[in-house]
């Protein structure tokens, strides 16, 4: 896993930041010698989301994508990215249904509800990313009470947006009998809950958090300093200044929903974007 926090500052600014560019295509080029090794050619997808999908000037992303790949990069919609980490968490996790997904991105999180069927049901893109809340309102290092009630405000009013807009579509976030979290806002936060002394898929995956542990946590981590949080064995390099903001979103939508804990899956969007190539 590569963080290049492609997602810094479009929320103030609207582009994105030359250097989060630079990191981002320099991270896609090593990808590219990786399935260049194994003779992959054609069957390739690139997708952005939420920071590309927001910048003014994503023309920059296609082309360095283009000049460093050949490969032609989209960018995915809120609902298909939603669709895409439905299919690939509820298929990899076995929890009780309707299942609820929640992926926590930089700018932006998907809030998926499924049936008992095991289909999509509803869904919303938010405005609520990690990088978001954190660039908006949590400044201080660590964050003043200020700052944390100012962020807890902002998300309550996203959760509100939430409630609405899966009513129109004939769900709540009640219906669910449980959630699964993804992406790295989840997956830290379940590696942190265990222990773990560094990152560890397969021990990660799985994980059940507990609404109680995550409150803590979230408390916990909101703090701390960055350079404190960075000391957490399992916290990557570029997640420590913002993984106390995904912590705020990931509790407040566990609250929402009134369930006792969150699955972690390391399958995501990611592993739905093989799916569709098969």
């Amino acid at each position: 896993m590569v963080i290049t926090r492609l997602a810094a500052g479009v929320d103030a600014t609207g582009h994105l930041d030359d250097l989060a560019l630079a990191r981002t295509l320099e991270a896609i080029a090593g990808f590219r010698e990786v399935w260049a090794s194994y003779g992959v050619e054609g069957r390739v997808r690139i997708a952005a989301t939420s920071a590309v999908r927001d910048a003014a000037d994503r023309a920059r992303f296609f082309d360095g994508v283009r000049a460093e790949t050949g490969v032609e990069a989209e960018v995915i919609t809120g609902e298909e990215e939603a669709q895409l980490a439905f299919l690939g968490a509820a298929t990899a996790v076995e929890v009780a249904r309707p299942t609820a997904v929640i992926d926590i991105g930089g700018g932006s999180t998907e809030l998926i509800v499924g049936g008992s069927d095991g289909e999509v049901e509803g869904w919303v893109s938010l405005q609520l990313g990690c990088v978001r809340v954190t660039e908006r309102h949590l400044a201080s290092d660590p964050p003043a009470d200020g700052e944390l009630r100012s962020a807890r405000s902002m998300i309550e009013e996203q959760m509100d947006r939430a409630e609405k807009v899966l009513a129109e579509q004939g769900v709540a976030m009640a219906d669910a009998a449980s959630l699964i979290g993804v992406a790295g806002t989840a997956t830290t936060l379940g590696a942190i809950h265990l222990g773990l002394p560094t990152y560890d898929e397969d021990r990660i995956h799985r994980t059940r958090l507990p609404a109680a542990a995550l409150a803590d946590m979230a408390e916990r981590l909101a703090g701390m300093t960055s350079a404190q949080r960075a000391t957490l064995g399992p916290v990557q390099p570029g997640r420590e200044d913002v993984i106390h903001g995904g912590a705020l979103v990931l509790h407040a939508a566990l609250a929402r929903m009134g369930l006792d804990a969150v699955t972690i899956s390391e399958a995501d969007n990611l592993d739905g974007l093989v799916a569709s190539l098969a």
